[in-house]
């Protein structure tokens, strides 16, 4: 071979080396820092995954003698057990603290993702959320709930979730500085 035919396959070799090192480097940045973040609209819309922006209704206020006659007990962690009359399935996912609480999204699909990603169906901005955090899944009247491999965790009435487990109506869940509730 002659000196230029080594010379060009040398540096051919020294770029393909650095595509490798960026592309690694790119890819600890986006686990370590999450994929950059879009602004939420100020209402706190959430998105939807066909892409279009819904706006939450908040949680019905209940009025009039819609009360249970007895209050609701209190679990450990402050998150309410549901009265002995209530319904099983969940309809609605309510925040309860966070940046977005007192908003409810109603549970419509079959499965629900949750994130910092656009591409989740549940978006949380927060810096203790991962990318793509948690997911909640239909299965007949169940929801199903699997940490997805986050940093920080995802927690179910104070208790740190690992593999997939069923989640209760009205039982905390808490991921970041987020917690919401499915209730009926």
């Amino acid at each position: 071979m002659s000196e230029l035919t080594l010379l060009i396959l040398r540096i051919g070799f020294l770029l393909l080396l650095w595509l490798f090192i960026f592309a690694i480097v790119y890819a600890l940045r986006s686990d370590l820092f999450g994929a950059p973040v879009r602004k939420l609209p100020s209402d706190g819309a959430a998105r939807q995954p066909n892409g279009h922006q819904a706006t939450p209704t908040p949680a019905p206020i209940p009025t009039g003698n819609t009360q249970p006659a007895t209050p609701p007990l209190v679990s450990a962690s402050g998150g309410a057990f549901p009265p002995a009359n209530a319904k099983s399935r969940a309809a609605t996912l309510v925040i309860t603290s966070g940046v977005a609480a007192g908003t409810a999204i109603p549970l419509d699909d079959e499965m629900i993702t949750i994130g910092r990603s656009a591409d989740s169906t549940f978006v949380i901005v927060d810096e203790y959320t991962s990318t793509y955090h948690a997911r909640l899944a239909r299965n007949g009247d169940q929801w199903l709930l699997t940490d997805l491999d986050s940093t920080n965790g995802t927690k179910l009435d104070g208790t740190r979730v690992t593999g997939t487990v069923t989640v209760p109506v009205f039982t905390p869940i808490t991921i970041g500085t987020t917690t919401f509730e499915l209730r009926p």
